[in-house]
């Protein structure tokens, strides 16, 4: 079976030219049973499934990635990644200004910093701390930065989590900041999905791989330990244990002044979780139900439920944003101040403390509008914030929560490049800092919002965007989604899909589908477990509602998605073929049959199901694309793309997808990266490869007349 599928694979030259090898042999299909005759391909390293992605990977750079539209398409998106005109986002610690940064010369990323008054000036005098290009080159590793944990108040410490290829499991070194360089004998992990968290300079929390029953089913810590300075890691002590059939667990310290206090958790499900605070050596579990999120802030507790939730005699609709003193709270008290509550049209979009404040992010139809709150002796008042123009995406985050009432106003539209100011609540209106380039031409271009109806009524917002070139006339036309996990998807600068689409006169639009967080908890429920095929009805409806009110056609018409976006896409083309001429399917998750068992895959189980359960394997296999396949029905052309090194989402679920439609002699392209984790590239120069071959592959399916 493996001889026959390699040679399927070789024989092809290009999409159209999948010819005798496939045809003289019966599709090589899974069974909903289970029969899986591409399971060979879940071998991420193994010998014959590496030479059957080469194989692919070089059908595809010679059918997209030759000619001179793709080099000069590649070199420009590579010139916008590596600009040093974008902006450096900087965290505040210890009164400098930190930054993670890569560029032409710095590919694996910089980390570096500045001081406040530096920062202010055009170009920023940069302290360079550590470069992971040239500690890859010493150690002959491809280091990709992962994060970084200070300890304060000097933040002197700190513990450095680095990835290899961008994978999600790092490894853990210590790191002494004045002398830039790693600890002799420190803090270190070896490489798992984990990590560790400061307690003072000489402890700290630990949940890594301990062995054997240390991790859960979805592959995550389910054990945290402290770990003593100068003692072997086999020694830690554990003081906090979480079920293997939880997602994950862990604990960590608040180091805020005054109300220093250790916090453990229990992600039971994705969606249901556990807060307990770890004090006189025991655990105190917080109050409040599986499906709320508590979030502690200095004196106050924030609740965030996604069901209704009683408290006493009076109710709190899913999607609130509540407030209580945490002590009374911990003591039995159970005053609850309502600081949100969602209508129709509204949801929360998340909130941010500053000194003395809060700042409410609350959409509106998807449009953002910010909020200052302030605890008081007559209790929580509101007022805008000030200064914040009512456009684009709209954002708030704290300077130095723990110091003043700063504040980085973040601003970003389809056709408005970025923006970063610096205002401070009730004293200095936002001031720009820093403003991305505009990186195309967007005069002529128009941004407006539309609603489709879906099959069952519900109304569907979506994002246009339309240039000059292509109003009042069908058009090439992306249409991006993702519909899942409550994530909204908001306007937003985006410099590659100007250069490579809006230039050359494509249309781009955004569905805000069921599953997302556009309208809150309700919205992203509407469209959990058997009742997933919400999101792709809604996703329909906007794809039909383009063709109806003529921006497209269903040739001209190509959609985009991935992870969860890529399921989206994937279930588009099995379920919904004749609406398309073209998919991008994208790191995705494609066969529900076996997702729980590859990688992270259990801890999705609150999204879409449990198929080892029978009930549930029912709904599951309606949008399990792998077992949908019709060998008969005629396909779109489609382009997987994945990354070898991506230990969230399998590689296998595009590559046995790819398999299964090549044997039955479907039109598909297929790309793998060696590297790049979940973001499917490790560096700038893989990120622009891969992007020019999406939009190369697009605008050659969807523009046949003038590609």
């Amino acid at each position: 079976m493996y001889v026959l599928l390699l040679s399927i694979a070789l024989a092809i030259a290009t999409p159209q030219d999948s010819q005798s090898t496939a045809r003289k042999n019966p599709p090589l299909l899974p069974s909903l049973e289970g029969e899986d005759p591409h399971r060979w391909l879940e071998d991420v390293l193994g010998d014959k499934s590496l030479e059957w992605v080469r194989s692919l990977n070089a059908n595809s750079t010679e059918v997209l990635g030759n000619g001179p539209e793709f080099e000069k398409l590649r070199k420009n998106l590579l010139s916008i990644y590596d600009s040093d005109e974008r902006i450096p986002y900087v965290s505040t610690r210890g009164g400098y200004f930190y930054n993670f940064w890569r560029d032409a010369d710095h590919k694996r990323w910089l980390w570096r910093r500045t001081t406040p008054e530096s920062y202010e000036k055009e170009d920023p005098e940069w302290e360079i701390l550590l470069d992971l290009d040239a500690l890859g080159e010493k150690e002959d590793e491809n280091w990709v930065w992962s994060s970084a944990r200070a300890l304060p108040p000097s933040y002197d410490r700190v513990l450095i989590e680095l990835s290899r290829g961008g994978a999600d499991a790092t490894v853990t070194r210590e790191f002494d900041v004045p002398s830039r360089s790693f600890v002799k004998g420190g803090f270190e992990l070896p490489e798992a999905k984990g990590g560790a968290s400061w307690i003072d300079k000489d402890t700290v929390f630990v949940s890594t791989d301990f062995g054997e029953g240390s991790m859960t089913e979805s592959g995550y810590p389910r054990i945290a330990k402290v770990w003593k300075r100068g003692t072997p890691l086999s020694e830690a002590k554990v003081v906090f244990e979480g079920q293997v059939s939880d997602v994950a667990a862990g604990i960590s310290r608040d180091h805020t002044p005054g109300f220093q206090r250790d916090f453990a958790y229990r992600f039971v499900t994705f969606y249901t979780n556990e807060v307990y605070e770890w004090k006189d050596g025991a655990m105190h579990k917080v109050d409040k139900p599986d499906h709320c999120d508590a979030t502690v802030t200095r004196e106050w507790v924030f609740f965030e439920p996604r069901s209704e939730w009683t408290v006493g005699s009076r109710s709190y609709k899913a999607g609130s944003l509540l407030a209580a003193n945490y002590e009374a709270w911990m003591k039995g008290e159970r005053a609850l101040e309502v600081l949100f509550t969602p209508s129709d049209t509204t949801s929360m979009a998340g909130f941010a403390a500053t000194r003395n404040h809060f700042i409410l992010n609350v959409l509106d139809n998807v449009k953002n509008r910010l909020e200052v709150l302030t605890p008081s002796e007559k209790g929580w008042e509101r007022k805008p914030l000030e200064g914040v123009p009512a456009i684009g995406q709209i954002s708030a985050s704290p300077v130095d929560p723990w110091e003043s009432d700063a504040y980085w106003l973040h601003l970003s539209g389809y056709t408005t490049p970025s923006s970063l100011s610096y205002g401070v609540i009730d004293d200095v209106e936002p001031k720009t800092l820093k403003q991305l380039p505009a990186f195309f031409d967007a005069e002529g271009i128009e941004v407006s919002q539309h609603f489709a109806r879906s099959k069952d009524g519900t109304s569907i917002p979506y994002f246009q965007v339309t240039p000059k070139a292509a109003k009042g006339k069908a058009a090439p036309t992306l249409l991006y989604g993702y519909g899942g996990f409550e994530i909204s998807m908001l306007p937003g600068y985006s410099a590659a899909i100007g250069q490579a689409w809006l230039s050359r006169g494509g249309v781009y639009v955004v569905a805000n589908i069921r599953g997302g967080g556009e309208f809150g908890p309700r919205w992203h429920q509407a469209a959990l477990k058997d009742k997933r095929h919400r999101a792709y009805e809604d996703f329909a409806a906007v794809a039909r509602d383009l063709i109806a009110r003529g921006v497209s056609t269903r040739e001209q018409l190509g959609i985009q998605g991935g992870s969860n976006g890529g399921l989206l896409v994937g279930n588009m083309y099995t379920l919904y073929p004749d609406l398309f001429g073209a998919v991008v399917c994208q790191v995705p998750l494609l066969d529900m049959k076996r997702y729980t068992k590859l990688l992270a895959g259990a801890s999705w189980a609150g999204e879409y199901g449990d198929p080892d359960e029978a009930k549930e394997w029912e709904f599951i296999q309606t949008f399990s694309p792998y077992h949908n396949i019709d060998p008969l029905a005629s396909y779109p052309p489609i382009l997987f793309t994945t990354s070898t090194r991506d230990d969230r989402v399998h590689p296998g679920h595009a590559r046995k997808m790819a398999a299964a439609l090549l044997s039955a002699d479907k039109n598909v392209l297929y790309y793998e990266n060696i590297e790049g984790g979940h973001g499917g590239a490790a560096d700038n120069e893989q990120a622009a490869f891969m992007s020019a071959l999406a939009y190369t592959f697009l605008w050659k399916s969807l523009n046949q007349k003038n590609p």
